[in-house]
């Protein structure tokens, strides 16, 4: 066999070595992709029952209704387009409140409400840590 029909056998079975890989990594990551939908997008095309997915949007105020066994609690979470019910069983994030965003990782159920396993809270650009906060006082002070 000649050298160059060595190169070409040997170039063609890399790509088809990164092609095999390529095909084996999506296929693996296929069940662990959660996809991130607002209220107003479950609205309008109707949420994907069963499947691992990501909700986000802003706790709608007065929503938060904490149950009895101190650990389940059910909130409405809006986009200002349309609303969803959800509920969790577990720990809040500190900066869990009424009126903040959240991103809740569950799926839908059939009735079009939303189960969550874990609760991310966001904040805005202007949120910094109670501990900087205090530096940066304490700093404030000291250079005047």
């Amino acid at each position: 066999m000649k050298p160059k029909h060595q190169r070409l056998t040997l170039a063609l079975l890399a790509v088809a070595a990164v092609i095999g890989a390529g095909l084996l990594a999506l296929s693996a990551l296929k069940d662990q992709a959660a996809f991130f939908y607002a209220p107003g997008d479950v609205a309008k095309s109707g949420p994907p029952v069963g499947r691992a997915v990501r909700l986000g949007g802003m706790v709608e105020k007065g929503s938060i209704k904490r149950q009895a066994d101190g650990v389940s609690i059910a909130f409405i979470v809006t986009d200002g387009v349309a609303t969803v019910p959800v509920a969790f069983r577990g720990v809040t994030p500190d900066l869990f409140r009424e009126g903040s965003g959240v991103v809740a990782e569950g799926q839908f159920n059939t009735d079009r409400s939303f189960t969550a396993t874990n609760l991310l809270a966001k904040h805005d650009e202007r949120y910094m840590p109670p501990q900087a906060a205090g530096n940066m006082h304490e700093t404030k002070t000291l250079v005047q």
